[in-house]
C-alpha cells in the first residue's frame, strides 16, 4: 500500500514536533492511516511513524524500507491495552528503534526500545537521536501538553 502524503496539521502537535526530522536525511514522518506490514500476519497502523529514507528519498511503500525508526501512539481508553502491551511487544520484536505512547491524561510519554524491556516514563523532556541526524530532537513535554490540551 502506498504511503500517503503527510498533512501535519491533521494529527496535531506531535507530528509538528517531528516535522524537522523529515527535512533531514534520516527519515520521513507519516500520519495514520498508513499500514505498516511486517509480515502477512503482522501489520499495524500507528498514529504516527518515521520510516527511514529509501535510497535517499521518501519511501513510496513500507516494503521499500521494511523497518521504522520511530512509532507513536496517542493513548485512548479503547486502545490503551493494545498500545501498551500488544503494539509495544510487536514494535520491540520488529526492532523499531523507539516506540512512544503519549498519555494525554497523565501528561507523560512512555518510551520503549528493543534493547531494554523497561518502559521509561517521561514528564519533563523527551529526546530522540535517530542515526544520521545532525542534532537530536528535543520536546519540552509540559509545553507540548499545554499547547495541545490547554488551547
Amino acid at each position: 500500500m502506498p504511503l500517503p502524503n503527510v498533512l501535519f496539521d491533521r494529527v496535531g502537535v506531535e507530528s509538528v514536533a517531528l516535522r524537522g526530522v523529515s527535512r533531514e536525511t534520516v527519515g520521513h514522518a507519516v500520519a495514520a492511516p498508513a499500514d505498516v506490514v511486517f509480515s502477512p500476519k503482522r501489520s499495524v497502523q500507528p498514529d504516527l511513524f518515521v520510516a527511514p529514507l529509501a535510497a535517499g528519498r521518501r519511501p513510496r511503500h513500507f516494503s521499500d524500507v521494511g523497518r521504522l525508526l520511530l512509532a507513536i501512539e496517542v493513548l485512548s481508553p479503547g486502545t490503551a491495552r493494545a498500545d501498551r502491551v500488544k503494539k509495544r511487544t510487536l514494535f520491540r520484536t520488529q526492532g523499531v528503534d523507539e516506540y512512544w505512547v503519549i498519555d494525554m491524561d497523565a501528561r507523560t510519554v512512555e518510551r520503549s526500545t528493543p534493547v531494554d524491556e523497561r518502559v521509561e516514563v517521561l514528564a519533563e523532556m523527551i529526546g530522540w537521536s535517530p542515526r544520521g541526524a545532525s542534532a537530536p530532537l528535543a520536546i519540552d513535554l509540559p509545553s507540548y501538553f499545554q499547547q495541545v490540551l490547554d488551547a
